[in-house]
């Protein structure tokens, strides 16, 4: 590309645009639009590159405003897809003057920050916050040959390389916008109803990135239902196009949505080599319509965005959703460098600080929701839109079809209604916020889920809160399901819990808005959770060290007892998958992985944290090596299973419940049943264990009739005995004509059997049934 291909087109029309943010290559005038949002700004000046790093522009266009809507507009003629450039911005604290020039200018400095907080910098590159892609990360290699490093990109009087920061020129070596013009298919949507759902959290890098994925066919041999999944060849590992590759073996265990971690780009330091610090779980956004670049193999301009959609069309031909974990609350920005003047902005917050951040009185970033150097101020515009039109984006363009919100309470806030540090108000939360309407109406229109995480760094805890139209996580749900299940005897809440939680949900749309899950990345997987009454974090690499993570787990090591860890499993499971609401589960947890206790290994971007495969083909999976190559293994935290060596009884349970709830309707309502026994509802029925009375707090013993006999599918009954000894339980009557037979008993008794019988094999029950300690038994009425 050279300069003089590019030109200006009819300048004089750019105050009266109204073309929309970001970058937009017309087909027909093959121009492209350029419009970028700065109420504060007086001057914005787009920059074009022809490479990414190591060279100054090959042209410079002043934008013009349109005093209506606050944008920035430019029409380029000459700019085509791949293209890189990235933008300049000038404001009340450092006015132009035409003695200021590229590479290390002071010219026209006053101050840091204006009265209002604004930071405006020249020196200091910005990438197109609607960008479809980010060309790399702040601390790239060229940056590092250069003998710079992510101090470059900082204000303020310190010093620098014998300069003051401010002063240092940073658009030789700064993260460039791409301009993407992709029409990739994303394919038809699943349309999957939100209470058929059954959620697979998973992170894009830990799903394919181990070695055991190479001979993933092998390895599932004999397994019935596995027959269609196929090895990954070694260059899709860890990658979109690996992820793809997994939706016959989601399929296959019954996952109707693949909920992703984090894939908005974010400045991840190259992941090097030890990866033992770096950002690896992403929730410190850089660009929230970018997917990050380092997940894709195809690393070409474009690329990262055709091999996402290349996924989403994938799992959409197999049936299966696509959810993104989306980080609105915050950017990756990061907040004050320690004193007032210093931050690093590379986006957002060099456009203009107080439309898109929060601040004190004296102008120092809040981080106090979200712990991470800054939070989103929803109070404006500007910022509320920001969000819906990146979530329009990745639904309408990227295929995606649901977002679960991290420290959703945040979107939930309007700090500039009240002074900056009167933080009794400043942590007010609204239900019906604007922009949490917003989400809502978008998620009814497009038909997509959206999803909160309902609290906060501040303390704030909304579950059953948000507005009518949001799912949310369910909180409530994990910790007294922990609770119950390892002895504790809240009784009461367990019930409710496994009920739907009608009490917080019942105005909420159904019982499919409660996400129901006993386990997510944060906190300890299932395995651990059984395994180790505290977290283990401060270990030495590849399983930590790690910081943070909650020390209140409701864990239970299970005594050390090997086959109770795994009927603990197996309890879990079950409750989960017969609950009313929404199942969610953890990648790895279906076939026992662990991470030896840590429950916060965000920086962790090692073999022992990915997805080992090969633990579905032993019996005894913690007790394989983390790679075959590898001298360091994991805690034996499984023992050995009373299967053939080659067969994973866990992995073969789980798939079986997970398809069990695909079966029946009556484990997928969107409706609370009337509790009258025999009517066209699904009712959940509480008993003792002689089905006479209610239980009571404390009772560890609980029976459980899942009336569906007039909906035409089966009843079920759960028969849950958290107690130390064996109990015998009076069974419900049946319905004239029908059979209790035994479908699931977690006992250690019938691991030979995989804890589970089909249709054929299935034994009678009548009257009674003695259920072992510490396990859950299921019958089907038939």
């Amino acid at each position: 590309m050279q300069a003089f291909e590019l030109e200006s087109v009819c300048p004089n029309k750019w105050s009266n645009a109204n073309w929309s943010l970001g970058a937009h290559i017309d087909s027909q005038s093959k121009t492209t639009t350029f419009a970028v949002y700065s109420k504060h700004a007086s001057r914005v000046v787009l920059e074009v590159f022809e490479h990414a790093t190591g060279e100054d522009a090959i042209s410079r266009f002043e934008l013009v405003k349109n005093p209506d809507d606050d944008i920035w507009r430019a029409e380029i003629a000459g700019v085509n897809a791949g293209c890189f450039y990235g933008f300049r911005c000038w404001g009340p604290n450092w006015p132009f003057t035409e003695q200021w020039q590229i590479n290390n200018s002071a010219a026209g400095f006053i101050n840091d920050f204006d009265t209002q907080g604004n930071r405006f910098n020249p020196n200091k590159l910005l990438f197109d916050p609607y960008a479809r892609e980010i060309s790399h990360e702040r601390n790239n290699a060229a940056l590092r040959e250069s003998e710079h490093n992510a101090g470059i990109y900082g204000t303020g009087n310190d010093d620098y390389k014998g300069l003051a920061r401010r002063e240092w020129d940073t658009a030789r070596w700064a993260p460039k916008s791409i301009v993407v013009d992709d029409a990739t298919p994303t394919g038809t949507r699943a349309q999957i109803a939100a209470e058929d759902a059954i959620i697979y959290e998973a992170h894009i890098r830990n799903l394919t990135a181990h070695p055991s994925v190479l001979n993933l066919k092998k390895l599932l041999t004999n397994i019935p239902g596995f027959e269609r999944v196929e090895d990954i060849p070694a260059q899709y590992q860890g990658t979109y196009k690996g992820a793809a590759m997994m939706a016959p073996y989601l399929k296959a265990l019954g996952i109707t949505a693949i909920e992703f971690m984090p894939v908005h780009e974010v400045d991840n330091s190259e992941h090097s080599a030890t990866a033992d610090a770096l950002n690896h779980w992403g929730y410190m956004t850089q660009s929230f319509f970018s997917p990050d670049r380092h997940f894709a193999h195809d690393q070409s301009p474009g690329g990262p965005t055709r091999e996402f959609k290349q996924m989403v069309n994938t799992f959409h031909e197999h049936g299966i959703e696509v959810y993104l974990d989306v980080v609105y609350n915050h950017s990756g920005e990061g907040g004050n460098w320690g004193a007032q003047d210093t931050v690093g902005f590379t986006s957002l917050g060099g456009f203009d600080t107080t439309e898109y951040y929060v601040l004190t009185n004296d102008q120092y970033l809040v981080d106090g929701a979200t712990g991470c150097g800054n939070q989103l101020n929803f109070s404006t515009i500007a910022a509320r839109q920001l969000v819906i039109d990146s979530l329009s984006y990745w639904t309408d363009v990227m295929g995606v079809d649901g977002f679960r919100f991290d420290l959703a309470t945040v979107l939930g806030r309007t700090p500039n209604a009240f002074d900056r540090e009167n933080w009794n108000y400043q942590k007010k939360f609204f239900p019906e916020h604007p922009l949490l309407t917003q989400i809502a109406e978008l998620g009814s229109v497009r038909n997509v889920e959206m999803i909160a995480e309902a609290w906060d760094a501040w303390g704030t805890y909304e579950v059953g809160n948000f507005p009518s139209g949001w799912g949310e996580w369910n909180g409530r749900y994990r910790d007294s399901l922990r609770r119950y299940l390892k002895g504790d005897g809240n009784t009461q809440a367990f019930m409710r819990m496994v009920n739907g939680d009608y009490n917080h949900f019942n105005d909420q749309g159904g019982p499919q808005k409660t996400i129901n899950f006993i386990t997510a990345h944060d906190g300890f997987n299932l395995l651990d959770l059984v395994s180790y009454n505290t977290k283990n974090n401060n270990q030495p690499y590849p399983f930590g060290p790690s910081d943070g993570g909650a020390d209140q787990n409701d864990a239970w090591n299970s005594d050390g007892n090997h086959a109770l860890r795994r009927q603990r499993l197996r309890n879990f499971w079950t409750l989960l998958f017969f609950s009313r609401g929404v199942p969610l589960v953890v990648s790895g947890d279906e076939f026992g992985r662990t991470q030896n206790g840590n429950n916060n290994p965000w920086n962790l971007n090692t073999a022992a944290m990915w997805n080992n495969y090969a633990m579905i083909a032993s019996n005894s999976p913690t007790a394989i090596p983390i790679t075959p190559e590898s001298e360091t293994h994991y805690h034996d935290n499984f023992g050995t299973a009373n299967t053939p060596a080659t067969v994973n009884p866990w992995f073969r349970f789980t798939a079986f419940v997970t398809q069990l709830r695909n079966k029946h309707s009556a484990l997928r309502q969107s409706e609370w049943g009337n509790l009258v026994s025999g009517d066209a509802d699904v009712s959940y029925l509480f008993n003792n264990t002689t089905g006479a009375g209610y239980p009571s707090d404390g009772d560890r013993c609980v029976q459980l009739l899942i009336d569906a006999a007039g909906t035409g599918d089966n009843s079920f009954a759960l028969l849950i005995n958290m107690w130390t000894s064996k109990v015998d339980f009076y069974l419900p009557s049946n319905t004239p004509g029908k059979q209790w037979r035994r479908i699931i008993d977690t006992a250690s008794w019938a691991e030979p059997e995989y804890n589970y019988w089909n249709d054929d094999n299935a034994a009678d029950i009548n009257h009674h049934y003695g259920v072992n300690p510490w396990s859950v038994v299921v019958l089907q009425e038939s």
